[in-house]
C-alpha cells in the first residue's frame, strides 16, 4: 500500500465514522512520521477548533511527541478541550513503507455529562416512602442483614467475593436497598466498599440475579 493508498483509505475511515457518529464525533487524519504530527484531513472539527494543517493536539497544546508516541497506539482516553469539553479520544496508527499516518478519532460527550447530573437530580430523594411510613427503618435494615448472613452461614471477615454477592443478593430480594442510605449501611457490615456494593449489584443483574452465575462471568 503507498502513502497515497493508506491516506485514502483513512481519510475515507474518518468521514464514514464522523457521518455515522454524528456531530459531536470529530475524526482526522494525523501525519505521525513529522513529530509535529500535523492534521492532514479532519471532519467535525469544530470539536476541538482545529483546521487542516494544525499541529495542535486534543488538549491545545502543539508539543511534538516523542518516539514512542508517534508509533503508539491510544484506545479510549479521557481528554478536556481548552474549551472545557469532555473527550473520548483513540488513535490508530497505519505504518507502511515511508508513510505513518494515524485516524483520530475524538467523541465529546459532555451533553451528556450534564443529562446526566440532570438524572441524577431527579432521581435524587431525601428518604424513601418505607422508612417514611414505618418508624426504625434503620433497624429494620440491620435485621434484614442479619436474616441473610445467617443464610450464608459465614461470618462477615470469612466471606469470599460469591459470599458477598449472595448476602446482597439475598437482601436485594428483600428489597432491602429501598431502606435509606441502605448501600452505606451494606458497605459497612460487609467491610466493603460502596463502589464495590453497587457492582456486585450491577454484576447480579447482568446475570439475572444469580450469584453463581455472576461469579462465573467475573
Amino acid at each position: 500500500m503507498t502513502r497515497e493508498e493508506a491516506f485514502e483509505f483513512l481519510d475515507r475511515t474518518a468521514r464514514g465514522i464522523a457521518e455515522m457518529f454524528g456531530s459531536s464525533c470529530e475524526t482526522l487524519v494525523h501525519d505521525m512520521g513529522d513529530p509535529k504530527h500535523p492534521i492532514l484531513s479532519i471532519y467535525n472539527g469544530h470539536v476541538s477548533g482545529r483546521p487542516v494543517g494544525s499541529t495542535r493536539d486534543i488538549l491545545g497544546t502543539a508539543k511534538e511527541l516523542d518516539a514512542t508516541a508517534l508509533v503508539t497506539d491510544f484506545v479510549n482516553l479521557a481528554a478536556t478541550t481548552p474549551s472545557g469539553r469532555q473527550i473520548k479520544s483513540s488513535t490508530f496508527h497505519l505504518i507502511g513503507d515511508g508513510y505513518n499516518l494515524a485516524l483520530g478519532i475524538n467523541f465529546d460527550y459532555t451533553s451528556l455529562v450534564y443529562a446526566n447530573r440532570i438524572l441524577v437530580d431527579l432521581m435524587n430523594a431525601e428518604s424513601d416512602l418505607q422508612s417514611a411510613m414505618w418508624q426504625g427503618g434503620d433497624t429494620r435494615l440491620a435485621e434484614i442483614f442479619d436474616e441473610c448472613l445467617t443464610a450464608v452461614g459465614k461470618p462477615v471477615d470469612a466471606l469470599n467475593k460469591k459470599d458477598r454477592m449472595k448476602v446482597i443478593s439475598l437482601l436485594d430480594q428483600k428489597n432491602a436497598f429501598s431502606f435509606r442510605k441502605s448501600v452505606p449501611f451494606v458497605a459497612r457490615r460487609l467491610q466493603v466498599s460502596r463502589y464495590t456494593v453497587y457492582k456486585y449489584l450491577g454484576e447480579l443483574a447482568a446475570a439475572g440475579t444469580d450469584p453463581d452465575e455472576a461469579e462465573e462471568e467475573v
